[in-house]
């Protein structure tokens, strides 16, 4: 990796995230950090040499079992046992870019010096971060409360050399890593099982990667609706600005003033005859879906910023106040709700999207059926709106909410949790559901653009089609289009810089 970025106690912006991640940078944290790493867990040492009083998970055991007491002499047991004893992760595996995320916001969260850990433990999380070590973490296994624990013990083996490890695109055993970077296996001491294990970063992790990934999308989607606007010679009043002002919602007003923005030096948007008086929502009210689901995005990354710097394992250690509280910071119900809430406002992204396909392969206003020349001969781009609906029903399907589910675990100490995991990973599947459905837009938009020749899009739209049609050849006739709608979807992506530059920065 190279560079490094220095976390600190500033407040890290999911902006300043997604810049570390991409830049490939090696993190470490301040020195002013590593002191409150290093006061907190001398505390810590000194009030168990001194006294006998119990503390949970400290020197208790956890879950319903917490009334026991354990001996000085078997706490590292303790915590290793935790650790080993949680790895019950099953299902797929997360994927590489989403566990980078969980080990950073475990860093994150670990190096504020409220968790006791020694700072052998944070330096040796970091080195596997900064030496794109990931560990192999399942997505099933969290219920969202008492941290996400499964995930997280599996993110904790290699600590001590259990686990499997990325290394170079393949899973290695953990301690064969250990011994070829000459790193020692770690004991862990007093409570810092439980400081790994309690914590939301896998649940705040597939939200992070989701609101980094639902920028470009929103972005793309303002995009293929603008195409498919005027493909399908639609009025441009809905996007008055006017109309926008006097229903002031943020999202509202910026939809519209994009749609104006892509439209503008379009010949075919202000220069087609409009052969109806309104168009179909699906078309006219882009401002009002698309800027709903923009305020959503908004609100949703709020809440995920505050998470991300935040300390949210239990129990907390406040040295100053010379106190050690056991409370519920674990709990993940601030996610669940708003991880919900993400993946409702990204599906009717989606959804919309589907609807102007629908629109636009349906032999209305000029354009011929399922744009193709020669029609019952050729079946055109017929099929991929059926894939269109397909997609979005599963959406709607993976939107009914986790966040109002709960079933309680561990003898009813734990009697509600918040199944902010499993709103999690739903969202990470509505999330690659939706660009694959922008794409199936971007891929019959423009075939329908075609048919408005010579008729000109506007500047960006016009260079942005020539380059695509070096990927993806205007369809003549019928040939098998999967090829083509993974081809649209990798050249959209490959432009996703410009696209945003495009949509957002104008």
């Amino acid at each position: 990796m190279a560079n490094e970025t220095i976390l600190g106690k500033e407040q890290l912006s999911i902006e300043a995230l997604q810049d570390i991640l991409a830049s490939g940078s090696s993190i470490n944290i301040s020195a002013g950090l590593w002191d409150a790493v290093q006061t907190c867990r001398t505390y810590l040492d000194d009030k168990l040499k001194d006294s006998d009083q119990l503390f949970y998970g400290i020197n208790t055991g956890f879950g319903s079992l917490c009334d026991i007491a354990i001996s000085k002499e078997e706490i590292s047991q303790l915590q290793h046992n935790l650790v080993a004893s949680h790895a019950c992760g099953m299902g797929d595996l997360v994927p590489a870019e989403i566990v980078r995320i969980i080990l950073l916001t475990k860093i994150r969260s670990l190096s504020f010096g409220y968790s006791a850990v020694q700072p052998v433990v944070l330096q040796r999380l970091m080195d596997m971060y900064n030496g794109n070590l990931l560990p192999k973490i399942y997505e099933l296994g969290s219920l969202g409360a008492s941290g996400d624990l499964a995930p997280l013990a599996h993110l904790s083996l290699p600590l001590f050399g259990e686990g499997e490890l990325l290394q170079d695109g393949q899973f290695v055993p953990s301690d064969q890593v250990l011994k070829e970077k000459g790193w020692s296996p770690l004991a862990l001491a007093s409570k810092e099982g439980l400081a790994l294990l309690n914590g939301t970063q896998f649940s705040l992790s597939h939200g992070l990667w989701s609101v980094m990934q639902f920028k470009y999308l929103w972005s793309l989607s303002m995009l293929t609706a603008a195409i498919s606007v005027e493909a399908f010679g639609c009025r441009l009043s809905p996007f008055d600005d006017k109309l926008h002002q006097i229903r002031p919602h943020k999202g509202q007003i910026k939809a519209a003033s994009i749609i104006r923005h892509l439209l503008k030096d379009s010949h075919l948007a202000h220069n087609l005859a409009k052969a109806s008086v309104q168009d179909p929502y699906a078309f006219r009210c882009v401002p009002q879906v698309h800027g709903a689901s923009w305020d959503t995005l908004q609100y949703v990354s709020s809440v995920l910023e505050t998470e991300l710097n935040a300390v949210t394992d239990n129990p907390n250690i406040f040295v100053e106040e010379d106190e050690i509280l056991s409370g519920g910071n674990f709990h993940a119900q601030p996610l669940a709700i708003v991880l919900d809430l993400l993946a409702i406002a990204v599906a009717e992204i989606g959804s919309i999207s589907e609807r102007r396909v629908y629109q636009l392969i349906s032999g209305l206003r000029g354009l011929p059926a399922f744009l193709v020349a020669n029609p019952g001969l050729n079946s055109g781009l017929m099929i991929p709106q059926y894939t269109a609906a397909s997609i979005v029903s599963q959406n709607k399907q993976l939107c009914t909410p986790a966040s109002v589910d709960s079933i309680v675990s561990s003898n009813g100490q734990e009697d509600h949790v918040s199944m902010a995991a499993n709103a999690g990973t739903k969202l990470t599947k509505v999330v690659k559901n939706l660009e694959r459905l922008l794409a199936i837009e971007f891929m019959t938009a423009t075939q329908a653009l075609e048919f408005r020749r010579p008729a000109q899009s506007a500047p960006f739209i016009e260079d942005l089609i020539q380059s695509y049609r070096k990927v993806v050849p205007f369809i003549e006739q019928d040939r098998v289009l999967t090829h083509d709608m993974h081809e649209t979807m990798a050249f959209l992506r490959s432009q996703e810089k410009a696209i945003c530059a495009q949509v957002l920065n104008h």
